[in-house]
């Protein structure tokens, strides 16, 4: 019997590479799922929860670049980004949106399937990391992307899970402003705590239930945010 593989999600609007690609990813036992464009992309990725994402930078409805910082604000799947674009500067910018690697095409699929071994074997050992949380009444597993607090499910946006995550494996400590800022907007944001202090508002309407009183997120004046249970009195 042969062993089916990872999940793999291509992004990609020409219909030969995909055709190439689903051959060259079955004959190595990997499932292939496919999407024309950024918004299906987006949609396979969230519904699918595939293990790595080939990506185009070049689609017909919005920039391959535009999907992987949308993925990137809720999901650490691997994305080797595959496009016809040789520069270094798009290079430079797909990793500094949080591209796993990068191929341009022509390739060989050899070398592509090396990558995704390559990829897939960094994630098996990230996944070994802690990725089930429980901090006071509240419960956070980062797999199953499930928050809920005594028992009852939270629904938050994925900014508002990305910055939850964040604290969550961090628990106990300070993560400055400028850090927190960088991780979830990017660089260009720099010192601006503005859209930092709202969905710190808006996580804590919904995980804190003393309003008068913070259980869950601590604010250090002038640093940043902590993340500690503190029971009521």
């Amino acid at each position: 019997m042969r062993k089916i593989g990872a999940r793999i999600l291509v992004i990609d609007d020409e219909v030969e590479i995909r055709r190439f690609l689903k051959i060259g990813l079955k004959s190595n036992d990997y499932i292939m799922l496919e999407a024309a464009n950024g918004q299906d992309g987006l949609g396979a990725a969230s519904m699918d929860k595939p293990d790595l994402i080939i990506l185009d930078l070049g689609l017909p409805d919005m920039s391959g670049l535009e999907v992987l910082k949308s993925i990137r604000e809720w999901s650490k799947v691997p994305v080797i980004v595959l496009s016809v674009r040789r520069e270094e500067r798009e290079k430079v910018e797909a990793f500094e949106r949080g591209a796993n690697d990068y191929v341009t095409k022509p390739f060989g699929m050899a070398e592509l399937v090396a990558r995704i071994r390559a990829q897939l074997r960094d994630r098996i050992l990230e996944d070994l990391e802690e990725t089930s949380f429980v901090i006071g009444d509240l419960e956070v597993d980062l797999i199953a992307h499930k928050v809920a607090l005594r028992g009852e499910r939270i629904h938050l946006t994925p900014k508002e899970y990305a910055l939850l995550s964040i604290l969550v494996k961090n628990e106990g400590r300070v993560i400055p402003h400028k850090q927190l800022i960088r991780d979830l907007w990017g660089e260009a944001y720099g010192d601006d705590n503005q859209y930092l202090r709202v969905y710190v508002r808006q996580l804590r309407r919904k995980i804190e239930k003393d309003r008068m009183r913070d259980q869950y997120i601590h604010t250090e004046p002038g640093i940043g945010y902590r993340l500690e249970y503190v029971s009521a009195p």
